[in-house]
């Protein structure tokens, strides 16, 4: 892939040759490049683009197909280019829409999900969130356990989308372990109470296929060029589903998992309190493989917060603190492969989501 080229979402034509993956045969549209000049890839027809038959059924069709930028301005001096998912451009502006709709769909086809019946789960506010918006669409009563501990932003847009709160205290309003396991024991009780599926986001696995699509995105917006790829943990879904994708591609693809320093569990630190939203949960989470990541890096909340501020001001990317923390690991591993490689990151979520905490970052 060209440093100048984009992608975008387009309507597809029935009679081009394109592969495509499962999200996009669903949704009728298919990424496309745009050349240099600024006009799409020859292969796309325009004439599609502006017919209203063509129009998505309904938002949920939206969500994938997102951007692929690279880093301009925050750059290793001497290292590999680094270019970030733009996973902001999904209907809630995060990428656990992927998982959250994958979670549901399983479940829906499987008959865990019945119709008339409710959804269950505790989240950091994310993964809350995008099941709020698919639960909206499908008519899903949701019932979210939650903390104080997340950014206001969150808990107000799952309520806006119908989602009916329990929100669990935090010690030192920060995330914890003990948090974690009380908010999932929180969740249990309210599944046994509602007789509702319990997408259990910690320990489920159909969200693995959402991310393996994502991973074959990376593969054809890069043109198969993946030398590094790095991802900050929370369940471990993204980022064993898309290493997983990614190396069913190339093998030798270096992957590098990003942990909280203060809570730094999965390289065999303690357990402690931070405030990067949806990572580091205090505890190896089931997900979680040793044979996941080549490396993983630690990075502290300030660390985090400190490039979320950078790359909205360098870049114009406003995006979360974990967003933050894996352009921080990213560029390591891009000192460490040197200039001809690439390394693909991810932009997590939007910075909407955390404007009391960044206005009150700017303001100290």
């Amino acid at each position: 892939m060209k440093a100048s080229q984009l992608w975008i979402s387009v309507p597809f034509w029935d009679g081009d040759q394109l592969p495509r993956s499962p999200r996009e045969e669903r949704s009728g549209y298919a990424t496309a490049p745009v050349s240099e000049s600024g006009g799409l890839h020859p292969l796309v027809p325009v004439c599609h683009i502006r017919n209203m038959k063509d129009a998505r059924r309904d938002i949920l069709a939206c969500i994938g197909n997102t951007s692929l930028l690279p880093l301009r301005n925050v750059v290793p001096k001497n290292g590999a280019r680094i270019v970030l998912k733009i996973e902001s451009e999904n209907p809630t502006g995060s990428m656990k829409d992927r998982m959250a709709l994958a979670m549901v769909e399983a479940a829906e086809r499987d008959g865990r999900l019945k119709p008339g019946g409710s959804v269950v789960e505790y989240t950091g506010g994310s993964t809350g969130v995008s099941l709020a918006l698919v639960c909206a669409v499908k008519k899903y009563p949701l019932h979210i356990v939650t903390s104080d501990a997340f950014a206001r932003e969150k808990l107000d847009q799952m309520e806006i989308l119908g989602a009916k709160l329990q929100i669990i205290q935090s010690e030192s309003g920060g995330m914890t372990g003990k948090l974690t396991r009380d908010m999932v024991e929180a969740a249990r009780i309210i599944t046994e109470k509602t007789g509702g599926y319990w997408t259990d986001q910690l320990k489920n696995t159909d969200q693995l296929t959402a991310y393996h699509e994502m991973a074959e995105e990376i593969w054809a917006q890069t043109d198969g060029k993946v030398d590094g790829f790095v991802q900050s943990v929370g369940t471990a879904a993204s980022l064993r589903g898309i290493s997983e994708g990614l190396r069913r591609r190339n093998n030798k693809v270096r992957i590098v998992a990003v942990e909280p320093t203060e809570s730094a569990v999965l390289s065999g630190g303690p357990s402690g309190s931070h405030k990067i939203d949806g990572i580091g949960a205090g505890f190896v989470v089931p997900l979680w493989r040793d044979d996941i990541a080549n490396g993983i890096e630690r990075v502290s909340t300030s660390e985090a917060n400190a490039m979320a501020l950078r790359i909205a001001r360098e870049e114009g990317l406003f995006a979360g603190s974990s967003t933050g923390a894996n352009v921080i690991a990213a560029l390591r591993l891009a000192e460490q492969l040197g200039p001809d490689a690439t390394v693909v990151t991810v932009m997590c979520d939007t910075g909407m989501k955390y404007l009391k905490t960044y206005g009150g970052l700017i303001r100290s």
